[in-house]
Protein backbone atom coordinates (compact mmCIF):
# COMPACT_ATOMS: atom_id res chain seq x y z
CA UNK A 1 0.00 0.00 0.00
CA UNK A 2 1.23 3.55 -0.63
CA UNK A 3 2.24 5.59 2.18
CA UNK A 4 -0.46 8.49 3.07
CA UNK A 5 -0.26 11.99 4.60
CA UNK A 6 -2.09 10.12 7.41
CA UNK A 7 0.47 7.58 7.87
CA UNK A 8 3.40 10.74 8.19
CA UNK A 9 0.79 12.66 10.34
CA UNK A 10 1.01 9.98 12.91
CA UNK A 11 4.42 8.83 12.85
CA UNK A 12 5.12 12.63 13.11
CA UNK A 13 2.79 13.06 15.46
CA UNK A 14 1.13 16.31 13.85
CA UNK A 15 -1.54 16.95 12.60
CA UNK A 16 -2.44 16.08 8.46
CA UNK A 17 -3.03 19.66 8.10
CA UNK A 18 0.86 20.15 9.36
CA UNK A 19 1.86 17.74 7.02
CA UNK A 20 0.14 19.18 4.31
CA UNK A 21 1.46 23.11 4.96
CA UNK A 22 5.05 21.37 5.17
CA UNK A 23 4.88 20.11 1.11
CA UNK A 24 2.81 23.19 -0.02
CA UNK A 25 5.05 25.95 -1.23
CA UNK A 26 4.70 29.73 0.77
CA UNK A 27 2.45 27.57 3.78
CA UNK A 28 3.37 28.50 7.41
CA UNK A 29 5.20 25.58 9.21
CA UNK A 30 7.37 25.69 11.97
CA UNK A 31 11.11 24.90 11.65
CA UNK A 32 10.15 22.08 14.47
CA UNK A 33 7.30 21.10 12.74
CA UNK A 34 8.91 20.95 9.12
CA UNK A 35 11.86 18.67 10.87
CA UNK A 36 9.35 16.29 12.27
CA UNK A 37 7.22 16.10 9.01
CA UNK A 38 10.49 15.64 6.93
CA UNK A 39 11.78 13.01 9.15
CA UNK A 40 8.75 10.59 9.29
CA UNK A 41 8.54 11.05 5.25
CA UNK A 42 11.90 9.62 4.67
CA UNK A 43 11.52 6.97 7.30
CA UNK A 44 8.48 5.63 5.03
CA UNK A 45 9.39 6.28 1.87
CA UNK A 46 6.59 9.01 1.35
CA UNK A 47 6.83 11.28 -1.80
CA UNK A 48 3.87 14.29 -1.91
CA UNK A 49 1.17 13.60 -4.53
CA UNK A 50 1.40 16.42 -6.86
CA UNK A 51 -1.86 16.29 -8.37
CA UNK A 52 -3.31 16.77 -4.75
CA UNK A 53 -1.12 19.11 -4.16
CA UNK A 54 -2.64 21.00 -6.73
CA UNK A 55 -6.07 20.53 -5.45
CA UNK A 56 -4.56 22.89 -2.48
CA UNK A 57 -2.82 25.49 -4.34
CA UNK A 58 -4.51 26.24 -7.19
CA UNK A 59 -1.25 25.35 -9.21
CA UNK A 60 -0.28 22.50 -11.16
CA UNK A 61 3.18 23.58 -11.98
CA UNK A 62 2.27 21.63 -15.43
CA UNK A 63 4.27 24.06 -18.22
CA UNK A 64 3.19 23.64 -21.58
CA UNK A 65 5.82 23.12 -24.05
CA UNK A 66 4.55 23.29 -27.96
CA UNK A 67 6.36 22.99 -31.02
CA UNK A 68 5.87 21.93 -34.54
CA UNK A 69 9.07 21.35 -35.55
CA UNK A 70 9.52 17.73 -34.65
CA UNK A 71 11.08 16.32 -37.60
CA UNK A 72 14.46 18.96 -37.22
CA UNK A 73 17.09 16.78 -35.04
CA UNK A 74 18.08 20.58 -33.40
CA UNK A 75 15.02 20.29 -31.20
CA UNK A 76 15.95 17.04 -29.78
CA UNK A 77 18.53 19.61 -27.60
CA UNK A 78 15.96 22.56 -27.62
CA UNK A 79 13.32 19.76 -25.61
CA UNK A 80 16.43 18.43 -23.43
CA UNK A 81 17.55 21.82 -22.42
CA UNK A 82 13.63 22.94 -21.95
CA UNK A 83 13.02 19.85 -19.70
CA UNK A 84 15.90 20.28 -17.93
CA UNK A 85 15.50 23.61 -17.13
CA UNK A 86 12.19 23.16 -16.12
CA UNK A 87 12.73 20.11 -14.06
CA UNK A 88 15.21 22.36 -11.73
CA UNK A 89 12.71 25.17 -11.00
CA UNK A 90 10.01 22.38 -10.22
CA UNK A 91 7.74 22.59 -13.03
CA UNK A 92 6.76 19.72 -15.31
CA UNK A 93 6.81 20.24 -19.07
CA UNK A 94 4.10 18.91 -20.92
CA UNK A 95 4.75 18.28 -24.23
CA UNK A 96 2.11 19.08 -27.19
CA UNK A 97 2.90 17.96 -31.41
CA UNK A 98 1.46 20.63 -33.41
CA UNK A 99 2.31 18.81 -36.22
CA UNK A 100 0.92 21.38 -39.56
CA UNK A 101 -1.65 23.34 -37.24
CA UNK A 102 -1.16 26.88 -37.24
CA UNK A 103 -4.42 27.73 -35.05
CA UNK A 104 -3.89 28.14 -31.59
CA UNK A 105 -7.46 27.20 -30.68
CA UNK A 106 -7.27 23.26 -30.38
CA UNK A 107 -3.84 23.75 -28.09
CA UNK A 108 -5.72 26.43 -26.25
CA UNK A 109 -8.25 24.31 -25.23
CA UNK A 110 -6.39 20.88 -24.58
CA UNK A 111 -3.52 22.53 -22.07
CA UNK A 112 -6.65 24.19 -20.69
CA UNK A 113 -8.07 21.39 -19.77
CA UNK A 114 -4.66 19.93 -18.43
CA UNK A 115 -4.86 23.61 -15.87
CA UNK A 116 -1.47 23.88 -17.53
CA UNK A 117 0.22 27.47 -15.41
CA UNK A 118 1.60 29.18 -18.50
CA UNK A 119 2.68 27.55 -22.13
CA UNK A 120 5.99 28.01 -23.97
CA UNK A 121 5.59 28.14 -27.77
CA UNK A 122 9.04 26.97 -28.93
CA UNK A 123 8.93 27.50 -32.51
CA UNK A 124 10.75 29.84 -35.10
CA UNK A 125 8.19 29.59 -37.76
CA UNK A 126 4.93 30.17 -36.18
CA UNK A 127 3.37 33.38 -36.60
CA UNK A 128 2.91 36.21 -33.33
CA UNK A 129 -1.07 34.99 -33.69
CA UNK A 130 -0.54 31.77 -32.02
CA UNK A 131 1.39 32.53 -28.98
CA UNK A 132 -1.32 35.51 -28.68
CA UNK A 133 -4.03 32.92 -28.77
CA UNK A 134 -2.83 31.76 -25.46
CA UNK A 135 -2.68 35.06 -24.28
CA UNK A 136 -6.13 36.02 -24.89
CA UNK A 137 -7.14 33.00 -23.55
CA UNK A 138 -6.00 34.01 -20.26
CA UNK A 139 -3.07 31.40 -20.34
CA UNK A 140 0.73 32.87 -19.60
CA UNK A 141 2.98 32.40 -22.46
CA UNK A 142 6.21 33.00 -23.66
CA UNK A 143 6.82 32.68 -27.31
CA UNK A 144 10.90 31.33 -27.14
CA UNK A 145 12.39 31.50 -30.96
CA UNK A 146 9.70 33.85 -32.24
CA UNK A 147 9.48 36.57 -34.41
CA UNK A 148 11.49 39.23 -33.16
CA UNK A 149 9.17 42.92 -32.89
CA UNK A 150 9.32 46.12 -30.90
CA UNK A 151 6.51 46.70 -29.22
CA UNK A 152 5.02 42.70 -28.53
CA UNK A 153 1.65 41.44 -27.47
CA UNK A 154 3.48 38.31 -25.69
CA UNK A 155 7.14 37.81 -23.87
CA UNK A 156 8.91 37.18 -27.01
CA UNK A 157 12.57 35.52 -26.93
CA UNK A 158 15.09 34.68 -30.08
CA UNK A 159 17.21 36.21 -32.42
CA UNK A 160 16.76 39.01 -35.44
CA UNK A 161 16.17 36.62 -38.54
CA UNK A 162 16.25 39.76 -40.35
CA UNK A 163 20.14 40.60 -38.80
CA UNK A 164 21.06 37.43 -39.32
CA UNK A 165 20.02 37.48 -43.38
CA UNK A 166 22.50 40.36 -43.31
CA UNK A 167 25.19 38.85 -41.69
CA UNK A 168 24.99 35.59 -44.27
CA UNK A 169 25.11 38.33 -47.31
CA UNK A 170 28.28 40.06 -45.74
CA UNK A 171 29.67 36.15 -45.43
CA UNK A 172 29.41 35.53 -48.32
CA UNK A 173 30.27 39.03 -49.95
CA UNK A 174 33.14 38.63 -48.07
CA UNK A 175 34.60 35.78 -50.01
CA UNK A 176 34.13 37.23 -53.14
CA UNK A 177 31.63 35.50 -54.02
CA UNK A 178 29.35 36.88 -56.84
CA UNK A 179 26.50 34.57 -57.98
CA UNK A 180 24.79 33.58 -54.67
CA UNK A 181 21.57 32.01 -53.23
CA UNK A 182 19.10 31.60 -50.32
CA UNK A 183 17.77 28.53 -49.63
CA UNK A 184 15.18 28.74 -47.56
CA UNK A 185 12.44 26.81 -45.51
CA UNK A 186 8.76 27.25 -46.22
CA UNK A 187 8.15 30.21 -47.57
CA UNK A 188 5.19 30.45 -44.98
CA UNK A 189 7.23 30.05 -41.78
CA UNK A 190 8.42 33.57 -40.41
CA UNK A 191 12.28 33.01 -40.13
CA UNK A 192 12.25 31.73 -43.62
CA UNK A 193 10.51 35.63 -44.46
CA UNK A 194 12.82 37.48 -42.28
CA UNK A 195 16.09 35.72 -43.35
CA UNK A 196 15.64 35.70 -46.68
CA UNK A 197 14.21 39.46 -46.24
CA UNK A 198 17.83 40.41 -44.69
CA UNK A 199 20.00 38.42 -47.03
CA UNK A 200 18.47 40.05 -50.12
CA UNK A 201 18.03 43.29 -48.31
CA UNK A 202 21.69 43.37 -48.13
CA UNK A 203 22.77 41.62 -51.49
CA UNK A 204 21.11 44.52 -53.05
CA UNK A 205 23.26 47.05 -51.45
CA UNK A 206 26.55 44.68 -52.36
CA UNK A 207 27.77 45.76 -56.01
CA UNK A 208 28.29 43.19 -58.74
CA UNK A 209 26.50 40.01 -56.56
CA UNK A 210 23.82 38.41 -58.14
CA UNK A 211 21.31 36.39 -56.05
CA UNK A 212 18.64 33.65 -56.69
CA UNK A 213 16.28 32.41 -54.27
CA UNK A 214 14.91 28.88 -53.87
CA UNK A 215 12.73 27.37 -50.83
CA UNK A 216 12.58 23.70 -49.56
CA UNK A 217 9.02 22.26 -48.64
CA UNK A 218 10.06 21.78 -44.69
CA UNK A 219 13.03 22.27 -42.71
CA UNK A 220 14.10 18.59 -42.61
CA UNK A 221 17.06 17.11 -44.16
CA UNK A 222 14.65 15.07 -46.91
CA UNK A 223 13.68 18.82 -48.34
CA UNK A 224 16.75 20.75 -48.02
CA UNK A 225 18.56 17.51 -50.18
CA UNK A 226 15.85 17.49 -52.96
CA UNK A 227 15.67 20.73 -53.17
CA UNK A 228 19.36 21.00 -53.96
CA UNK A 229 19.09 18.49 -56.55
CA UNK A 230 16.55 20.40 -57.89
CA UNK A 231 18.74 23.11 -58.37
CA UNK A 232 21.58 21.79 -59.39
CA UNK A 233 19.73 20.80 -62.70
CA UNK A 234 20.12 24.30 -63.77
CA UNK A 235 22.49 26.91 -63.48
CA UNK A 236 23.82 27.10 -60.29
CA UNK A 237 25.19 29.90 -57.53
CA UNK A 238 28.76 29.92 -56.08
CA UNK A 239 27.35 29.66 -52.40
CA UNK A 240 24.12 29.16 -50.82
CA UNK A 241 22.77 30.84 -47.65
CA UNK A 242 20.64 27.54 -46.45
CA UNK A 243 18.60 29.33 -43.88
CA UNK A 244 18.95 26.12 -41.54
CA UNK A 245 21.36 23.51 -40.68
CA UNK A 246 19.31 20.91 -41.39
CA UNK A 247 18.70 22.12 -44.58
CA UNK A 248 22.49 22.80 -45.22
CA UNK A 249 23.36 19.29 -44.17
CA UNK A 250 20.97 17.82 -47.21
CA UNK A 251 21.96 20.52 -49.77
CA UNK A 252 25.41 19.15 -48.68
CA UNK A 253 24.28 15.33 -49.40
CA UNK A 254 22.93 15.98 -52.67
CA UNK A 255 26.26 18.35 -53.98
CA UNK A 256 28.24 15.15 -53.01
CA UNK A 257 25.77 12.90 -54.69
CA UNK A 258 26.45 15.31 -57.88
CA UNK A 259 29.90 14.61 -57.95
CA UNK A 260 30.44 17.77 -56.46
CA UNK A 261 32.46 19.22 -53.42
CA UNK A 262 32.16 21.80 -50.74
CA UNK A 263 33.28 24.05 -50.56
CA UNK A 264 35.54 23.83 -54.01
CA UNK A 265 32.96 23.78 -56.61
CA UNK A 266 30.42 25.19 -54.20
CA UNK A 267 30.12 27.14 -51.13
CA UNK A 268 27.93 26.53 -48.34
CA UNK A 269 26.42 28.55 -45.49
CA UNK A 270 24.02 27.25 -42.45
CA UNK A 271 22.30 28.92 -39.47
CA UNK A 272 21.99 27.12 -35.77
CA UNK A 273 24.99 25.96 -35.17
CA UNK A 274 23.44 22.40 -34.28
CA UNK A 275 25.76 20.06 -32.77
CA UNK A 276 25.52 17.98 -35.61
CA UNK A 277 26.95 20.89 -37.47
CA UNK A 278 30.40 20.67 -36.32
CA UNK A 279 30.62 16.91 -37.04
CA UNK A 280 34.00 16.28 -38.44
CA UNK A 281 32.69 14.78 -41.84
CA UNK A 282 29.84 17.82 -41.92
CA UNK A 283 32.36 20.65 -40.97
CA UNK A 284 29.52 23.22 -42.05
CA UNK A 285 30.41 26.77 -41.48
CA UNK A 286 27.39 28.55 -40.10
CA UNK A 287 26.03 31.26 -37.74
CA UNK A 288 25.65 30.19 -34.16
CA UNK A 289 22.05 30.53 -32.70
CA UNK A 290 22.68 30.90 -29.21
CA UNK A 291 19.81 28.17 -27.99
CA UNK A 292 20.98 27.44 -24.55
CA UNK A 293 20.84 31.13 -23.58
CA UNK A 294 17.71 31.75 -24.91
CA UNK A 295 15.69 28.55 -23.53
CA UNK A 296 16.97 29.49 -19.75
CA UNK A 297 16.20 33.06 -20.46
CA UNK A 298 12.61 31.19 -21.45
CA UNK A 299 13.00 29.29 -18.46
CA UNK A 300 13.75 31.76 -15.86
CA UNK A 301 10.64 34.54 -17.43
CA UNK A 302 8.38 31.64 -17.08
CA UNK A 303 8.96 31.63 -13.41
CA UNK A 304 8.88 34.90 -13.13
CA UNK A 305 5.57 35.28 -15.18
CA UNK A 306 3.86 32.46 -12.16
CA UNK A 307 5.06 34.74 -9.65
CA UNK A 308 3.83 38.18 -10.89
CA UNK A 309 1.07 37.61 -13.70
CA UNK A 310 0.97 40.98 -14.76
CA UNK A 311 3.91 41.14 -16.44
CA UNK A 312 4.65 43.37 -19.30
CA UNK A 313 4.77 41.57 -22.31
CA UNK A 314 9.06 42.05 -23.23
CA UNK A 315 11.14 41.21 -26.38
CA UNK A 316 14.77 39.94 -25.37
CA UNK A 317 17.28 40.04 -28.29
CA UNK A 318 20.35 37.53 -28.94
CA UNK A 319 22.95 37.79 -30.86
CA UNK A 320 25.06 36.29 -33.28
CA UNK A 321 27.79 34.90 -34.66
CA UNK A 322 29.31 33.07 -38.04
CA UNK A 323 30.87 29.94 -36.64
CA UNK A 324 34.12 29.34 -39.18
CA UNK A 325 34.53 25.87 -40.04
CA UNK A 326 35.01 24.32 -44.10
CA UNK A 327 32.37 24.75 -46.31
CA UNK A 328 33.06 28.15 -47.69
CA UNK A 329 36.18 29.26 -49.24
CA UNK A 330 38.69 31.55 -47.13
CA UNK A 331 37.70 35.18 -46.54
CA UNK A 332 38.77 37.43 -49.59
CA UNK A 333 42.15 39.32 -49.22
CA UNK A 334 42.01 42.89 -50.21
CA UNK A 335 44.65 43.59 -52.98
Amino acid sequence: MAVTLKDVAERAGVSRSAVSRTYTEGASVSKQTRRKVEKAADELGYSPNALASSLTTGRTKLIGLVSNNFHNPIFLEVFDLFTKGLQDRGLRPLLVNLSDEVDPENSVRMLRAYSVDAVIVASSTLPESFAEGFRAAGVPVVHSFGRHVASPKVNVLGINNIEAGRMAAQTLAARGYQQVAFLGGPKSATSTQDRHHGFADEIARTPNIEMIASYAEDYTFEAGRAEMLRVLEGPRAEAYFCGDDVLSIGALSAIQSAGLSVPHDIGLLGLNDMEMAGWENINLTTIHNPIKQIIASSVELVAAMLKDSDRHPEARLFACHVVERGTLRPVKSLP
